[in-house]
């Protein structure tokens, strides 16, 4: 088994530490390339028998399972360009959300499965969301998602609802960091407390507070119902955020849907050229 990844950026760097991390297969069997090639050069200082190869038609020429992780502008252009190379054995995974894997099957003649992975699966945890093409046998279907499970945990999800769950698995780390940062900034301004302090104060809670929901298998409302007591401190400022996140997430989810939107234009006028 080799596999490939085209684009060492930041998902294709959470993916090669999940492949190795997981040891689902050996370093010099991971091929990986870049345009910019010193950036995949320098995952050799952490895993020094990955292989680099220097374009992405002779990565294809190597593997049996190529992952592709580019933006939306840039995986069209980068599918035509490997597909005379593609065989009906290889398998394409894209990590690219915007293009459904029936796009990519009327493109190519190989297997097809698409994936959202986490930055959380870098750390061997959480979730992957897989689609999977027609074109994909069950043998290997059933392969991928034994070896998806070493780092992940694979649920598939509706193509209506693939944004949201991306954003809640994909995004979610993001998201809720960005929060957790202005708490920080404005309890500094507020009190006075050191925001290195508070960020280490933050982090530990979050690491605990990850540990509490699996570990103790609480819901979040049971959490919620667990610690909270309505006229304590807890309940006044659970009564700050009812009087000021309404409309927050809605307009979050505005936004993300209309970029999804914005990138599904593109790549299907990439498709149609």
């Amino acid at each position: 088994m080799k596999w490939g990844i085209i684009g060492t950026g930041n998902m294709g760097s959470v993916l090669i530490s999940a492949f190795m991390k997981s040891k689902i297969l050996s370093e010099s069997d991971l091929y990986i390339t870049n345009r910019t090639l010193s950036k995949a050069v320098a995952h050799q200082e952490i895993y020094p028998k990955i292989q680099v190869e220097e374009s992405v038609k002779s990565l294809v020429k190597q593997v049996d399972t190529v992952f592709i992780c580019l933006k939306p502008a840039d995986i069209i252009d980068t599918i035509k360009e490997i597909k005379p190379l593609l065989t009906d054995s290889q398998l394409l995974v894209s990590i690219t959300s915007p293009i459904t894997v029936e796009e990519i099957e009327s493109l190519v003649s190989c297997q097809v499965v698409r994936i959202v992975p986490s930055i959380t699966n870098q750390v061997l945890s959480r979730i992957t969301l897989p689609t999977f093409g027609n074109s994909i046998t069950s043998e290997r279907k059933d392969s991928f998602k034994k070896k998806c499970a070493y780092f992940s945990e694979s649920i598939e999800e509706k193509e209506s609802e693939l944004r949201i769950a991306s954003d809640i698995v994909s995004c979610g780390p993001a998201f809720f960091s960005y929060l957790a940062s202005r708490y920080i900034n404005d309890a500094s301004i507020h009190t006075g407390i050191d925001k290195k302090q508070a960020s280490y104060l933050m982090e530990k809670m979050f690491i605990g507070y990850g540990k509490l929901l699996e570990k103790e298998n609480l819901t979040l409302e049971a959490l919620i119902d667990k610690i909270c007591v309505k006229k304590g401190i807890i309940g006044a400022g659970i009564t700050a955020f009812e009087k000021n996140i309404n409309g927050l997430f809605e307009e979050l989810i505005d936004h993300t849907h209309q970029k999804f939107k914005n990138d599904k234009i593109m790549v299907t006028q990439q498709i149609k050229k």
